[in-house]
């Protein structure tokens, strides 16, 4: 049963770090600073690394991530098409990736509260995970 839910935690860590790298993906090609490109590429970064240790821990278990569903991914990109229809600006662009970061960081303490008996390894990953959520909502206020 432990393991079931060291699983389910590392899901939730993995999702929301999906979730940000698609975000990211759905933007960046529109964001018209070089510092903010660097800024997203970056955060991009963070997450692909987040990622890649939580499939070590995966690994530790036996057990495979579960991907976010094709539905939530097309209705990320739309979402993000049809709120920079109006506006492409880099202010919007910020304030909408402010946005997604602050329900990342949601969805990871109801996780961390949820599981907080969970596996130490994961434990870790998910506060390294919100570590870098709350200093990268610091780090896009400089765009809004």
């Amino acid at each position: 049963m432990k393991d079931n839910q060291n699983i389910e935690f590392l899901n939730s860590i993995y999702q929301i770090c999906e979730m940000g790298v698609i975000g990211i993906n759905d933007v960046i090609d529109k964001v018209s600073k070089s510092t903010f490109r660097d800024f997203l590429e970056n955060q991009r970064k963070e997450y692909d690394e987040i990622v890649n240790e939580s499939e070590n821990i995966f690994a530790s278990y036996g057990a495979k991530e579960k991907e976010l569903g094709k539905m939530v991914k097309m209705n990320s990109k739309i979402m993000s098409e049809v709120k920079l229809m109006k506006n492409k600006d880099d202010r919007e662009i910020a304030k909408m990736m402010a946005e997604g970061t602050t329900k990342g960081i949601e969805k990871l303490e109801i996780a961390m509260n949820s599981y907080n008996e969970s596996d130490q390894e994961a434990y870790a990953l998910a506060e390294k995970l919100l570590a870098s959520l709350k200093n990268n909502i610091k780090g896009l206020k400089e765009f809004l």
